[in-house]
Formats: C-alpha cells, sequence, structure tokens
C-alpha cells in the first residue's frame, strides 16, 4: 500500500498501530489489518443510551444540522459527470505512474485520488475513501457512498465554523488501572499525558468564549458508555477524544492519526481484528458529513506543528466512545509513545502545551 502524498512528495506509508480505545476488551497479537470485503451481515438495531444520575445540562448554542438527507447513492458514477453537475472543472489528471492519479477541486481545496487505491489526500493532507475508484471507458468512477460522505462535504459543503459560546466535552483517553499505552523511555502512562493535554485546550478556550468539560479531571477509570452519556447531559456541541499511539515492541512507528467513525455501508480503515459490520448504523453516523471536514482541521492543524508524520484521517467503527454521540465527535492518536524520539515530545509540557494550542487554534 502507498500513500498518496507520496504520489506529490515521494513519501511511503507506515504500517498502522494504535493504543487500544477499547479498554475492556483485549486486542490480538496482529491487529493491524483489515477485514477482507465480505457482504454485510442484516442490520440488528442499537439499544438506546440509558442515562441515570446525570448533572443537568449546559444550555449551548449548537449549529444546526441537517435532518432531511438524501438516499444513499448505491451505483458508481462517472467523476467527470459528478463533476460537471456540480459546477467543477473536469478531474485534471495528475500522473499515470507509481499510479493514475487525478485531482478535482473547489473553491474549498483539492481531493486527490487514484485507480485502485482508497487512500487519498485533502490539500495534502491523508485521507482514506470506502472503495477504491475505478477507471472504466476512458473515465474514473467514483462509488456513490463516497461522493456523499467524502467528496461532497469536503468540496461542497461549508468548512466547519464553530465561534464562540460552544459546549465542548474533552475526553482524556484511559484512566485508573486502565493506564493505556506506556512511554518507551520511562514507562510513564498513556492516561498522564491525556489529562494534561486536555487540561491545557480547556484553559486556551474558556479564553475564548468557550464552556469545556473534561470526562475525568484525575486519575479515574471512566466506562466508555459514562464518557458518552457525560457528553449527552451536557449537550455538548463537540466530542474530542485524546489518545497517544503505540506500536510496542516497534519503536519506529510515527505519527498523528485522527478517527471518525465509519459511515453505515462502509469498510473501516482500520478494525483491529473486530468485527466490521458495514450495515451497522450508530447515532453518530447523522453527523457523517461534519464528521470528517472536523478531523481533517484538526489534523491539519496538529501538522503544521512540524516534526509529525501524516498518518492520516482515518475510518474505524470498533470505538465505542464515539458510537452513541449525537454531536459531531472524533479520536485523535497524538503521536507514538512507542518511538523514543516522539516519546520525548510527548513527555515535554512545552510540546503538550503546542498540541493544545493547535487544537484550539482550530477550533476558534
Amino acid at each position: 500500500m502507498f500513500k498518496f502524498a507520496g504520489i506529490l512528495f515521494c513519501g511511503a506509508l507506515l504500517l498502522l498501530a494504535g493504543c487500544a480505545t477499547t479498554p475492556n476488551e483485549p486486542l490480538p497479537s496482529d491487529w493491524t489489518g483489515t477485514n477482507a470485503v465480505v457482504s454485510p451481515p442484516v442490520y440488528q438495531p442499537i439499544p438506546p443510551v440509558v442515562k441515570t444520575n446525570l448533572p443537568p445540562p449546559v444550555q449551548s448554542n449548537p449549529p444546526p444540522v441537517k435532518v432531511v438527507k438524501p438516499a444513499p447513492i448505491l451505483t458508481w458514477t462517472s467523476l467527470n459527470r459528478w463533476a460537471a453537475q456540480q459546477g467543477l472543472s473536469a478531474p485534471r489528471k495528475l500522473s499515470n505512474s507509481p499510479v493514475t492519479a487525478y485531482s478535482v477541486s473547489s473553491k474549498n481545496g483539492a481531493l486527490v485520488l487514484a485507480i485502485g487505491s482508497r487512500e487519498a489526500t485533502w490539500n495534502g493532507v491523508e485521507m482514506h475513501l470506502g472503495f477504491a475508484p475505478e477507471f472504466i471507458d476512458d473515465q474514473v468512477f467514483v462509488y456513490g457512498l463516497d461522493l456523499q460522505k467524502n467528496l461532497e462535504p469536503l468540496l461542497l459543503g461549508e468548512p466547519p465554523a464553530f465561534g464562540t459560546n460552544r459546549v465542548l466535552v474533552l475526553d482524556p483517553g484511559h484512566g485508573g488501572v486502565n493506564g493505556g499505552t506506556v512511554s518507551v523511555l520511562d514507562r510513564r502512562p498513556e492516561k498522564e499525558f491525556t489529562l494534561d493535554w486536555a487540561r491545557r485546550i480547556k484553559a486556551l478556550l474558556e479564553t475564548n468564549g468557550w464552556t469545556v468539560f473534561l470526562t475525568r479531571t484525575n486519575d479515574a477509570d471512566v466506562a466508555l458508555s459514562n464518557r458518552v452519556n457525560f457528553a449527552e447531559a451536557r449537550r455538548a456541541d463537540l466530542f474530542i477524544s485524546l489518545h497517544f499511539n503505540s506500536a510496542a515492541p516497534d519503536k519506529r512507528q510515527t505519527g498523528v492519526e485522527t478517527y471518525c467513525l465509519t459511515p453505515t455501508g462502509m469498510p473501516s480503515t482500520l478494525t483491529r481484528g473486530f468485527a466490521d459490520l458495514w450495515s451497522e448504523r450508530f447515532p453518530n453516523n447523522a453527523f457523517d458529513e461534519v464528521n470528517l471536514p472536523l478531523a481533517l482541521r484538526l489534523h491539519t492543524a496538529l501538522l503544521h506543528l512540524g516534526g509529525l508524520e501524516d498518518r492520516g484521517v482515518r475510518r474505524a467503527r470498533f470505538m465505542g466512545v464515539l458510537h452513541g454521540q449525537h454531536r459531531p465527535a472524533i479520536l485523535i492518536e497524538g503521536g507514538y509513545l512507542s518511538n523514543p524520539r516522539e516519546a520525548e515530545k510527548i513527555e515535554c509540557a512545552a510540546f503538550r502545551q503546542k498540541l493544545a494550542e493547535a487544537v484550539a487554534s482550530a477550533l476558534k
């Protein structure tokens, strides 16, 4: 597999790895592969979230959410024809080797995709399609769900704008007996760094009129369902879960990854050995078209710090902390504690402050 940014900059994609975001379930020894393409099983409805003994909600000013959505396009569509229908210029061919790559642009930016690959880039930042584009009768064809869930939100939608007077719930990953991964340098746990990162973001955003809550404010073990309920009780406008990664015992892996929930009907970018049922629909899937632009904005802001490898915006549906969210929700892996050079940065308070400033500036 190659990395799309490599088409333009000759980079190579590293193997996937990450810290556990579902602490109560053990990971298999090798979770880096993705599931083979299979027919989706029969959909089973998800039980509603039960809320008990929760504090009173905080009033907020959430952005309007579209409630009427077009039916999914489950066919392959000519990219040239779709671009013409949207008033966009025809896709521009960029290269024939090592892959055949095309670019399609709007006032929002440029999406680069390649024939036979799910990897793409948005304004130079790595992202992933649900299905690899195909070349049919001398034209590029893209699957309908990719048009609706990826191309249209980015090329045609309004960029995310939040302003002030928003309620944000930050979720410092892990806590208590669930320490997450550990630093290769001195075995300091991930939970320590995620909490500090969240506190720094909170301090920055609260000076700009935001109301910010943390799912944990100390070394507490909080169940994933309680983190979801916490955001629901506070009527949060946004939810961001903060983590750091590990590829142990491999010490070479580096970079930042950002995740949002996989749209119904698509395969995930990463499964970590968990079932990936394409037919599943979760409450947070109502925000598919908002999650992706939000994830790309925050991911890009982190890359602008410099020195962090771009491991892309990815789709996953095994992350329970995202399933039940009735708001835009993403999860960030801010670097690899299994890499000595990156662990040294993460352990530095000044670097964590830069990470916090990047997130805060992207939201402002």
